[in-house]
């Protein structure tokens, strides 16, 4: 058991973990927030949640360049840095959305559905076109049977996907290698 500890004590693992602690409870807060302006929680303007990811990803490669690289980083650290950040972000923000949806107000969800079978809707036409009314068929029972459990795969699938640019560019920015020893 020590030598998990110690593992996950590296500063390499330990100040990501913690930051993407940090970064899921701040994503939920905006969630929180958008739940309380009435705005509807789990629609489109969540995705504006991933803004901070972003701010984390940079302030915690910058914070381990300056102090654990002492002024350096290696594009290897910076992509392990961003992408464990967000995992576990992704990870928290979608278990604590799943927790309120199931325990606290189940009518976010219920709102979720209803949205979202609206949207399929407005699009039913451009669908079966391209794809037939099959497609069509299998994707409203799809939404229709949408139970709360999707919020989290959905929600890692989303940042994982998206994480893939800004972590690259992030790593790429703060690098900064020691060339010393090629001279």
């Amino acid at each position: 058991m020590k030598s998990i500890l110690n593992y996950f004590g590296h500063p390499l693992l330990k100040f990501p973990l913690l930051a993407g602690l940090a970064t899921g409870v701040l994503c939920f807060l905006y969630f929180l927030g958008l739940y309380a302006i009435g705005v509807p929680a789990l629609g489109n303007i969540r995705v504006l949640d991933y803004g901070i990811h972003i701010i984390m990803m940079i302030a915690t490669v910058w914070y381990y360049r300056k102090h654990i690289g002492q002024g350096r980083l290696h594009l290897w650290e910076g992509l392990t840095i961003g992408y464990v950040l967000n995992t576990v972000a992704a990870l928290v923000t979608g278990w604590l959305i799943y927790l309120f949806v199931t325990q606290i107000d189940p009518g976010v969800f219920a709102e979720y559905v209803t949205n979202s079978k609206k949207l399929l809707l407005e699009g039913k036409k451009q669908i079966t076109d391209q794809f037939g009314p099959e497609t069509f068929a299998q994707q409203w029972e799809k939404v229709s049977t949408m139970q709360p459990g999707v919020l989290l795969p959905d929600e890692l699938t989303k940042k994982t996907a998206l994480a893939v640019l800004p972590v690259l560019i992030i790593s790429l920015i703060f690098r900064k290698q020691d060339y010393s020893i090629m001279q």
